[in-house]
């Protein structure tokens, strides 16, 4: 379509001018640069690159192994006009100054764009800060550094590693198996400890067990008991003839108690955030996903406009592995706890210990500034943007708060040799508990005196089986990876997103369960690349990694100490690895097009009905599953699973587009007796179930099922 003389017009408007003598700042997000430039004045125009403006190509290996591993960047493609109005504004500007993130991949790109703009690598031209905060962004430019070539080689060495895994290997298994999959470095450990553990749950054979749970009272009091023992010794109840032998010894309603131990016990508030241990929450506590966490954390951290207050960042940088707090946020925590809840509930001044390996380059996630409180900046942020803000407050005031302090109880129960002991506690002191709840509930016992009896209520024994250990979560995958010392706080999003991506595992009510060629990927890269699923090696790689970052190692050594012994991993594979044929399994139906037989074939995205006659037919549907109900709006249709691009279930019609029923929650099949309106089935804390109405405003409900 031609342009028209209006339309050129407004964009011509639209093009920012150059203006020299100002000083030119990069940073990576318009939204960074946007806040920004608003602290910096009227001296400083401040432009966003827009993440990396240069890369390895990805039609190629871009690494050239027999020259030291150089790698050979180009410009990534599209980026062409942006590079030149960045070269046009740095000619123009007075100074330059590269403020991309403070953390590997931001030195990196800083030192790309010193590449292109020519500016000199040892000029004091980089400047970074933890939170994007007027104060702190000022401060930084009074303090601008060098380039620090150690990081951005570490970033380097990182980047051509996995090259190296992913482009050698990628191919064998496109050869052997099918077109479409990969393998790579953190991914590859993802898969297998996915993979192991489903191994686990198959292999498990559960063991019986019971349990006795007494209830007692003393007085009008009543309390709750558990079986210990018997004859001063500890017992396990395998079977039910254990439990016979224990009750045969009971008698009478009177049990006496043999000891009463109290304890006072402590319980330090917990550490501020770290990527990986604020996944984690925001998986079990609000229910994000591991990519939505980091991507409404990095809205958070570069800012939003608060009324009067202006555009504000309100975390600090959210990749990172430290749980250190800098004393001036710790002094601004302290005026705050102590205002709000007094002085004994601040615990100023205390130094936390990093774990081991923590490369403690920033802060720990936390609030920019503590007095914006989640209630006072509700209604400036959208729903998602408060939890995970509510989140990391209450988290960090916490950790600047004292340890909750409780009274504890034991109490040992015996009749004729049979043991029983209570256990009740009770705060004492709130401390942090007052408002980051972590604690269970009082269980407070009645007073008792060692002598005295208690009279039994009754006594329930109840059979149990031992249970497989469970799938992984999105939060546990993280914490196991983070425990094993494999992969950093940037890569575990990325990485949970590749695996479901290629089809390797998929997430089964919230768990990873691995898929027929997610197994078959893992079996191949187990069986002839060894370290790379190795997580000791893997662990071992990348503190020689952190060495580079520490100046105490040179990147190219590191790379050829992985590749030489790797490069004959890959000649073996190339001659051993059998070429796997993945069988089409008959669909028991035939085409509606050309009546050949149906088929169900392995995707890339999973598995799907095609006919039998390709290429000559393409008819293709996919595998859903019916429900067994009937479709509540048009009657005629069955209700089926269906899944939003995002991956997310949802039920409806399978007359679709004729019929336009959709639910998140499962339809029963049943009308409301209240309001007829269909009900549904609702999932409830604890891991239940519970059939209610479908309409808001209806208030029927049944009986909740475990």
């Amino acid at each position: 379509m031609p342009t028209t003389t209006k339309t050129k017009a407004k964009t011509k408007k639209k093009k920012s001018k150059i203006v020299s003598g100002k000083n030119l700042v990069i940073v990576e997000s318009p939204a960074k640069a946007k806040t920004i430039e608003k602290y910096l004045g009227r001296n400083y125009k401040v432009v966003a690159s827009v993440g990396h403006i240069r890369d390895l190509k990805k039609s190629s290996m871009s690494v050239d192994i027999e020259n030291d591993y150089e790698p050979q960047y180009i410009n990534i493609r599209g980026k062409a006009p942006l590079i030149n109005s960045l070269k046009k504004e740095a000619k123009a500007a007075k100074a330059v100054y590269l403020a991309s993130d403070p953390d590997r991949e931001g030195e990196a790109i800083s030192w790309h764009l010193a590449h292109i703009l020519n500016l000199p690598i040892e000029e004091k031209n980089r400047v970074v800060f933890n939170e994007i905060t007027k104060d702190a962004v000022k401060n930084a430019f009074k303090e601008p550094r060098s380039i620090d070539v150690d990081l951005v080689d570490a970033q380097q060495a990182r980047r051509i590693l996995d090259r190296l895994v992913g482009y050698s290997i990628s191919p064998i298994l496109w050869k052997k198996v099918k077109k479409g999959l990969s393998a790579g470095r953190v991914q590859s450990i993802a898969l297998k400890l996915i993979v192991d553990r489903e191994n686990e749950i198959n292999a498990f054979v559960p063991q019986e067990y019971w349990s006795i749970d007494g209830e007692f009272k003393k007085g009008t009091k009543k309390f709750k008991a558990a079986f210990w023992g018997v004859d001063g010794k500890k017992k396990a109840l395998n079977n039910n003839e254990d439990v016979i032998e224990v009750m045969e010894r009971l008698s009478g309603p009177d049990f006496n108690v043999d000891k009463v131990e109290k304890k006072e016990r402590r319980r330090n508030s917990p550490l501020p955030y770290t990527t990986s241990s604020l996944q984690q929450d925001a998986a079990n506590k609000i229910n994000f996903r591991t990519r939505k966490t980091m991507m409404v954390a990095q809205q958070l951290y570069e800012g939003l406009t608060l009324g009067s207050q202006g555009h504000q960042g309100l975390i600090t940088y959210m990749r990172t592995d430290s749980t250190r707090i800098s004393p001036v946020a710790q002094g601004a925590a302290a005026n705050f706890i102590v205002d709000k809840f007094g002085e004994k509930y601040s615990k100023h001044g205390s130094k936390v210990k990093n774990s081991a390996g923590a490369q403690d380059a920033h802060e720990a996630i936390r609030p920019s500034n503590v007095f914006n409180t989640p209630e006072a900046i509700a209604k400036y942020l959208d729903k998602d943007q408060l939890k995970l803000y509510t989140l990391i407050w209450n988290r960090f005031v916490a950790s600047q708060m004292t340890a909750a302090i409780f009274d504890t109880v034991k109490v040992t129960l015996s009749q004729n040799g049979v043991i029983f002991i209570a256990n009740g506690s009770q705060i004492k002191f709130d401390g942090y508990l007052v408002i980051y709840n972590d604690s269970d509930k009082n269980n407070v016992l009645p007073e008792m005196l060692q002598g005295e009896s208690v009279k039994k209520v009754n006594l329930k024994p109840e059979q149990h089986f031992t249970q497989p250990p469970a799938r992984y979560s999105e939060a546990t995958l993280v914490k196991t990876l983070e425990e094993i010392g494999v992969g950093r706080p940037s890569t575990y999003a990325p990485t949970l997103e590749t695996i479901q991506k290629r089809y390797y595992a998929r997430l089964v009510s919230k768990r990873f369960e691995p898929t027929e060629l997610g197994e078959i990927v893992n079996k191949l890269v187990v069986e002839f690349f060894p370290n790379i699923v190795n997580t000791e090696f893997t662990a071992e790689m990348e503190k020689d990694l952190d060495e580079v970052e520490d100046g105490k190692r040179k990147w190219v050594s590191v790379v050829d100490q992985f590749y030489k012994p790797f490069e004959k991993e890959l000649t073996k594979a190339e001659g051993e690895m059998e070429k796997i044929i993945i069988k089409d399994e008959p669909a028991g139906f035939d085409c509606d097009v050309c009546g050949h037989p149906m088929v169900i074939k392995l995707g890339r995205y999973g598995k799907f009905y095609a006919c039998s006659n390709f290429p000559d037919c393409r008819n293709t549907k996919a595998i859903v599953k019916d429900i067994g109900v009937m479709c509540p709006k048009c009657h005629e249709g069955h209700v089926i699973e269906r899944k939003t691009k995002k991956n997310r279930l949802f039920y409806g019609c399978d007359r679709y587009p004729d019929c336009d029923f959709t639910s998140w929650d499962k339809p029963v099949g049943r009308d409301c007796p209240k309001s007829g309106h269909f009900l549904i089935e609702k999932k409830v804390r604890g891991g239940g179930k519970q059939v209610v109405c479908s309409d808001a405003e209806c208030d029927y409900e049944e009986e909740k099922q475990k």
